[in-house]
């Protein structure tokens, strides 16, 4: 089947750090999954963190073991993807990409990106720009529901709107769309009775109690506010007349940040057994789901688009009380893997202030989707009814937990969710073939009039510009040595990647002592066209630092 290039930055793919988001688990849950069940004869990874590449090897292996042929493409170097034709991103970043891919043509390979959140200011632009870049049809932002889809489509229409109305466009390309859903390593997540058993003994959790199970942040602005799930917890326990314990294994940003969310929790549930746990620890993290007898997770919040932990939860094979929100609506069926509880929220229009104040930065981030989440409501006695009726019915949890396994090996496991994304790439790669066009844009037309070349753009500057017709003589006394020494001057090689090496400069010097003088074309005719640019800041750097004296045609400044 087909292949892409995958941008590997270890960020994107690390579950290690305190600071662990979604978007982590999902990266490094995809990498395992395309590298256990991708159809490849090999991998090809963009090192664009520019890692020693036994750095990077090992990275992987630590995710998954690596057992087919590997090739590490520098970052610098976008022409090899074209020799597989997709680069796959774990971010949005279509727009950019195509930027920098317009130099070598718009066909020269296929750009395809994913949706984590998108209500963050960063990726609303990725998501507007993409319909003022040279993003192209054989392009592909994949939507991990049909919730965040129909988002991205609301922000193109809108873009669409104003390039009409301001511009007069009548015709903005947009990249393909295409639907397919976060997955999991369901295995990861399979657990057994004797690790229940363990974990409601450590826990010190009574054998007549129920377990309602919680993963994910301590973030009540940038996740889910926790007091709904309290409360709902609380009405269900007086409705069943039975015991629940609620453990909730998770993070936040700081010690202060944690004691606040669970102060908040155990006052909405007085009666619930409240047991905390750090779920980044790796002992933690995955053998934790073995003590839920139900997940529980009243998302309300913008920052969600697809929701895996619902998802996890159904690998392990247990049912979901959710809210009725999002990507939720993708995954969990109601009555069958669990129960999804209705949400409600202002309609269409009605936060036109929230918007203005978030895009003149006067709220941030948090305080943003916080405040959107203030005014979403799961509907808590529903999930009370819900959580109550799972607690009093262990056949009822056991029916639908085989169920919710069922589905998440059917519908989610990267066995089959990988097939999706390579038929997609292959897809993308035939349409860039067959809609490929030379390279011939007029001269007049940038490769990105955002990033002009500096010497153009500021062409007003100088007295003059340096050409192949300037003169340029070495200055008296000037040896190699001394140029040596400047060379290894900090100062001297700022900008060092895009200057001229050291051999460029030493053959410079050599061919200016041979004579007393000569014209830049003359020095820059021994050597391959492609170097004459490097050549001639190199004489430029020469003259700077006092080693050259370049002959102006004019000696008159003008007034």
């Amino acid at each position: 089947m087909s292949n892409a290039v995958l941008y590997l930055n270890p960020e994107a793919f690390d579950t290690s750090s305190k600071t662990l988001m979604g978007r982590h688990a999902a990266g490094e849950s995809f990498l395992r999954g395309y590298l256990r069940h991708a159809d490849v004869d090999a991998y090809h990874f963009w090192n664009v963190a520019d890692r020693p590449p036994k750095d990077l090897q090992a990275f992987v292996n630590l995710v998954e073991p690596i057992r087919k042929p590997t090739t590490m493409i520098h970052s610098n170097n976008r022409t090899a993807l074209g020799t597989v034709g997709v680069v796959n991103f774990a971010a949005p970043r279509l727009a950019l990409e195509s930027w920098a891919r317009r130099p070598l043509g718009d066909s020269a390979y296929a750009i395809c990106g994913i949706t984590h959140t998108t209500a963050s200011d960063q990726v609303m632009d990725m998501i507007g720009n993409m319909l003022i870049a040279p993003v192209k049809p054989w392009d592909a932002l994949i939507c991990t529901s049909r919730a965040v889809r129909a988002a991205v489509e609301t922000q193109f229409e809108a873009t669409a709107a104003y390039l009409a109305d301001v511009h007069g466009a009548t015709h903005v390309p947009r990249p393909r769309l295409e639907t397919i859903p976060l997955g999991v390593n369901v295995s990861d997540f399979i657990t057994t009775p004797a690790q229940k058993a363990e974990w409601r003994q450590k826990l010190a959790i009574p054998d007549d109690t129920v377990v309602c199970l919680y993963v994910g942040r301590f973030s009540p602005a940038g996740k889910m506010n926790p007091i709904p799930m309290g409360l709902a917890l609380e009405r269900a326990a007086a409705l069943s007349g039975k015991k629940i314990a609620w453990v909730v294994a998770g993070w936040a940003g700081s010690d202060i940040a944690t004691e606040n969310y669970h102060k908040a929790s155990r006052e909405a549930c007085p009666s619930i057994q409240y047991i905390p746990l750090d779920g980044r620890l790796p002992d933690v993290r995955f053998s934790i789901w073995a003590v839920g007898d139900f997940f529980l997770s009243l998302s309300d919040n913008v920052q969600e688009t697809f929701g895996l932990t619902p998802v996890e939860a159904m690998a392990a094979g247990i049912p979901n009380v959710v809210s009725d929100w999002d990507g939720y609506r993708d995954t969990v069926r109601h009555g069958i893997d669990g129960f999804r509880i209705a949400t409600y929220a202002p309609g269409p229009g009605k936060g036109e202030d929230m918007a203005y104040r978030y895009a003149n930065q006067w709220m941030r981030y948090d305080a943003y989707v916080g405040a959107a989440s203030q005014t979403t409501v799961v509907d808590v006695e529903e999930a009370a009814r819900a959580i109550a009726t799972l607690v009093d019915d262990p056949e009822l949890r056991r029916k639908m937990g085989a169920n919710a396994r069922e589905r998440a090996v059917k519908d989610f496991d990267w066995a089959t969710v990988i097939k999706s994304y390579q038929t997609l790439w292959g897809e993308m790669n035939s349409r860039r073939l067959a809609e490929r066009t030379p390279l011939n844009r007029p001269r007049n037309v940038p490769n990105n009039p955002w990033r002009l070349d500096p010497f153009t753009l500021f062409a007003s500057y100088p007295t003059e510009y340096l050409s192949p017709s300037s003169m340029v003589r070495l200055n008296p006394g000037v040896t190699w040595d001394a140029v040596r020494l400047m060379v290894h001057e900090p100062m001297a090689r700022i900008g060092a990647s895009v200057l001229p090496t050291e051999q460029d400069l030493k053959a410079l010097v050599d061919a200016l002592s041979a004579v007393r003088q000569c014209s830049v074309g003359e020095l820059t005719k021994p050597h391959p066209p492609i170097r004459s640019t490097l050549l001639e800041r190199g004489i430029l750097w020469l003259a700077k630092y006092g080693f050259a004296t370049i002959i102006g045609r004019s000696n008159t400044i003008p007034a």
